[in-house]
Formats: C-alpha cells, structure tokens, sequence
C-alpha cells in the first residue's frame, strides 16, 4: 500500500513539473535597445503564435524624448508601415500612436514613447503565424527604425 502511494506521489509530482514545464515555454521575453542614432539593435524578433511575448525596450542614448524620443508599435501584417508612420507623426498627443479605427486596428501592441535612460515593458500574444512589421512613430524616425516580427506556428 505504501509503495502504490509514493508511486501516485511521484507520478503527480512529474506530471505537475511536466505541466508547468509546457506552460513555461509559452512565454517568452524579448529585449530590445534604441539609441540616439535612430536605431533599434535587432531588425528580426521570432515568436511562436499562442506565446505570451513580453517585451522590455530600452532606450540607451541619452537625449530626452522631446528631442529623441522613441517607441515600438507592432503592426499587423501587411500594413504599410510608412502610411502608418505619416499618420502616427500627427498624433504628439498619444505618444505617436493613431488613434482612428481603421489605425487601432492594425496596431498589435505598442510601447510608450521613451527617452534616454527609460523603459517601457508591454505583453501582448503572439497571432496567427505571419510577418509583422514593427516601427517607431516618433516623426522621422520610421525610415531607420523598422523590423520585423515572424510568428511561426506552433
């Protein structure tokens, strides 16, 4: 009797450590820097759709955001990023981010507008596998600063 309940024992502690195992691998954590040359360090970012992503952005320059302000907005794919760059740089007030529907709809996720020194953290889960382009909207900034999010699927 003893050995059939370290048995049920053992097997719900595997099963319990396989679960949080699984549940583990569906998120994952990005890091990505800016600086006061227009940049993003990495270009391509690669999820699994269904994943929780998280996302640190730093900006490691120096100058403030009313000068070099910078930011993450994932598109959907297909958007156009500089149509949605253009209509991101009359929009001071939301931190560069469009707020007309058809704009709200092609935003996956964004950061808020930082400068030197700051951090903006944001989550958001992966879609459906596709190609999704990521940009700053800080006025002029979208030329140098773009990339690309790939959503593989499971």
């Amino acid at each position: 009797m003893i050995t059939i309940k370290r048995f049920l024992f053992a097997l719900a502690a595997v099963v319990t450590c396989s679960s949080v195992s699984a549940f583990a691998q569906e998120e994952v954590k990005l890091e990505i820097t800016s600086n006061d040359m227009m940049q993003y360090d990495k270009k391509v970012l690669e999820v699994t759709t269904g994943q929780k992503v998280t996302i640190e952005f730093k900006h490691i320059g120096k100058l403030p955001k009313a000068a070099m302000g910078h930011n993450i907005v994932i598109l959907m794919p297909g958007t156009p990023g500089p149509a949605f760059a253009m209509k991101g740089m009359a929009a001071a007030t939301t931190g560069y981010i469009p707020q007309d529907e058809e704009s709200k709809k092609l935003v996956v996720a964004h950061s808020e507008m930082i400068g030197g020194g700051e951090t903006s953290v944001f989550s958001f889960v992966a879609g459906e596998p596709g190609a999704y382009p990521y940009l700053c909207t800080f006025p002029g900034h979208f030329a140098l600063m773009q990339g690309v999010l790939t959503v593989k699927p499971k």
